[in-house]
């Protein structure tokens, strides 16, 4: 690898995920002349590597120092060149897999599903029952731990987050609320929903919510811890 230039990226669309690369890449070739033993070298450029191309129809340039060789030069235009579209494919297919691993949560109603296979042998009869046992998926997750100062005091805070009218006034939107524990709550025009998990007045709300385009069975559960200090701070985790 001789030098190696541009960038790829990946995002998530309405449940689609959308590649973008661009990569102009650089390499050094040698080889060995079977009958006289000459030795020679050169390069190949991909200028372009996109996603606005397929892998077969990339451009593959070979070139050669001056000189007698031009058997190896031929072989890289064919057969080295298959060679480095396929390392091509190689990556592109790491890039939609190993480096989108988590980027879409899988809904709950499309479980993935595996086959347990029961193999019973019966004299020479092989037989082969399938069931389908739906699979846990395991979704990548961290803590996140929040000091914030108000210039207000514990129970304004408090209250904003548990009486209905100051909820509306602050999200523009209606709301709906039972603050205690277990009572449910809708902010937003019920695009923010959840639970109040434990409340304990002016100290302390630990509640569940979900945003309402989460794959089904996702969420959240966030803790506010509320200090008096000077100025007033607020915990979030």
């Amino acid at each position: 690898m001789k030098q190696v230039e541009g960038e790829a990226s990946c995002s998530s669309r309405k449940g689609k995920l959308i590649f973008f690369y661009e990569w102009n890449i650089r390499l050094t070739w040698k080889g060995t002349v079977k009958e006289s033993g000459a030795k020679h070298k050169g390069l190949i450029e991909i200028p372009s590597l996109s996603e606005e191309n397929e892998v077969g129809d990339t451009e593959v340039n070979v070139s050669k120092k001056k000189g007698d060789g031009d058997i190896l030069k031929d072989l890289m235009k064919t057969t080295g060149t298959a060679k480095v579209r396929e390392a091509l494919g190689e990556y592109l297919k790491a890039l939609k897999t190993e480096f989108t691993t988590g980027m879409i949560l899988p809904t709950k109603a499309v479980a993935t599903q595996e086959l347990t296979v029961e193999r019973k042998l019966t004299g020479n009869t092989l037989q082969v029952q399938a069931s389908p046992v739906a699979l846990g998926v395991r979704i990548p997750t961290v803590a996140l731990h929040l000091t914030e100062q108000f210039d207000t005091t514990v129970e304004q805070l408090y209250s904003i987050f548990t009486v209905k009218d100051l909820v509306q006034k602050f999200s523009k939107s209606p709301a709906v609320l039972e603050a205690e524990r277990g009572g449910k709550f809708q902010m937003f025009d019920g695009n923010i929903t959840g639970e109040y998990v434990e409340l304990l007045t002016n100290r302390k709300i630990t509640m569940k919510w979900r945003c309402r385009n989460w794959p089904e069975g996702y969420g959240e559960c966030a803790g506010l811890t509320l200090e008096f200090r000077h100025p007033f701070q607020f915990f979030w985790r």
